[in-house]
């Protein structure tokens, strides 16, 4: 059995960020890192490997530029078996309909009988890439999965909503979307990390899965954004002072004039 696992690198959220001069977020000057929400995808497939005893194995799949193996790393390091690194200076600027050409034409040179998602990405949190991705590869979607169970070839997963509960059912190949409410993350432990420097990586670019460079960039991309400017600077708060016992009253004007109350 052959899973691949789908993740995305993703600048820090508690770097500081900026945006390129085409509006792009600059992904070359910030650190970056997994998505703390792809985690999840690949600790259910790690779960899996580790519950069947035939074997299983675990493919992790990225797309951006050449620092976007960290992420590969980590999964490795988390127990994954090998890793795949799409990089192509022309994917830059891509929105999720021209990333989920990249990486479907990639899994459709992978045997995979399963396909996992997170259910969006932390920098972008659009969440639709997964239904995208099934859509290409001819995959039935099984998505926004709190639960994941396998056996034998079918996939069931437990859904939960606002005011129901749904149990969904599929059989393999299928892609499965999985939330942050699936079960926590592994650390990789001192032996994952050894062995992961090991474990293979395959860099391709467009020119190996098929994908032209008019097809992907940000030329295509259905949306751009226009123009970006920087948050102005914090002020400094007022101060209320209560020097002659009407710190009250001031206290309810200022709130009043800004309709806090």
């Amino acid at each position: 059995m052959n899973i691949v696992v789908c993740v995305k690198y993703v600048p820090d959220a508690t770097a500081d960020r900026h945006f390129e001069s085409d509006s792009t977020v600059d992904r070359e000057g910030v650190d970056g890192l997994l998505s703390e929400l792809d985690e999840y995808p690949v600790e259910q497939a790690l779960r899996i490997k580790e519950q069947q005893d035939d074997e299983v194995q675990v493919t992790v799949l990225t797309v951006g530029p050449d620092d976007a193996s960290d992420a590969i790393r980590k999964a490795l390091q988390m127990g994954a078996d090998k890793g795949v690194h799409v990089s192509d200076e022309a994917i830059a600027g891509s929105d999720s309909i021209g990333t989920s050409l990249v990486l479907a034409e990639a899994i459709k040179k992978l045997e995979h009988d399963l396909v996992m998602c997170g259910m969006a990405s932390t920098d972008g949190s659009m969440g639709v890439l997964p239904a995208m991705l099934a859509e290409r590869l001819g995959l039935p979607a099984l998505t926004l999965a709190s639960e994941v169970e396998y056996d034998a070839g079918r996939v069931r997963i437990r859904r939960d909503g606002d005011t129901a509960t749904q149990t969904v059912e599929g059989t393999t190949p299928v892609l499965v979307s999985v939330t942050d409410q699936s079960g926590e993350a592994r650390y990789p432990s001192f032996k994952g990390i050894m062995a992961a420097k090991k474990k293979p990586v395959e860099t391709w670019t467009l020119s190996d899965i098929g994908v032209s460079e008019d097809q992907v960039g940000l030329s295509t991309a259905w949306s751009q954004v226009m123009a970006t400017e920087p948050r102005p600077p914090r002020t400094q708060g007022e101060v209320v002072a209560d020097e002659d016992g009407s710190g009250a009253t001031k206290l309810a004007d200022f709130l009043a004039s800004r309709k806090f109350i």
